[in-house]
């Protein structure tokens, strides 16, 4: 049993008792250490992953060796790499722990399997999808069109609480600036 995950389906859907101990009995718990990595660029992705506690962030390192952040998951929240699960084949990015964290796991035959078997699981799962695409395109078109003022501006406004769990430079790379333009614009905003 995981108490934590269950609390969670029981505010956030519509299913039944005996199906959240069914979803969460087939979770296997996990334990991360701060750095530590969920799975490496590389791998392949063969869980989809609940963050219980803590904060885990989807990266890729570039040729240059440049670290992009493509996002963070808090705790009450989902992460894989969608190509690498579904498809089964190497991830480009990697997971990791940017503090201590629980998250639970679930094999991809057994998730299947309960999307199969559970409707409201499968609605369930399709809503945080539609929500995380929309996301992804308001990011993408920010990242395009956005100066990097307004880009940090949009980061604090949307996740105010990321900045005291996250080091500047790991804010920098999910920014897609420099850590002297981060600091720049932080300078500046303390300034008025």
């Amino acid at each position: 049993m995981h108490p934590e995950f269950e609390t969670y389906l029981r505010t956030g859907s519509d299913l039944a008792e005996e199906t959240i101990h069914r979803i969460s009995d087939l979770a296997v718990q996990r334990k991360l250490r701060r750095n530590e990595l969920l799975f490496s660029a590389g791998e392949i992705c063969r869980h989809k992953v609940f963050i219980v506690s803590g904060l885990l962030y989807t990266f890729n390192i570039s040729a240059g060796g440049n670290q992009h952040i493509l996002q963070f998951s808090p705790e009450n929240s989902w992460t894989l790499d969608v190509e690498s699960y579904d498809r089964q084949v190497p991830s480009q990015v990697s997971i990791g722990a940017v503090e201590p964290s629980t998250v639970l796991c679930w094999q991809k035959k057994d998730f299947e399997m309960l999307l199969a078997e559970v409707p409201q699981l499968k609605k369930f799962a399709e809503e945080l999808i539609a929500r995380n695409i929309h996301y992804s395109r308001k990011r993408i078109l920010l990242s395009l069109s956005a100066t990097p003022e307004e880009k940090y501006e949009d980061f604090v406004h949307t996740f105010p609480d990321y900045l005291s769990r996250l080091p500047l430079r790991m804010i920098a790379a999910y920014l897609g600036i420099s850590i002297k333009t981060l600091t720049r614009i932080r300078h500046a905003q303390l300034q008025r």
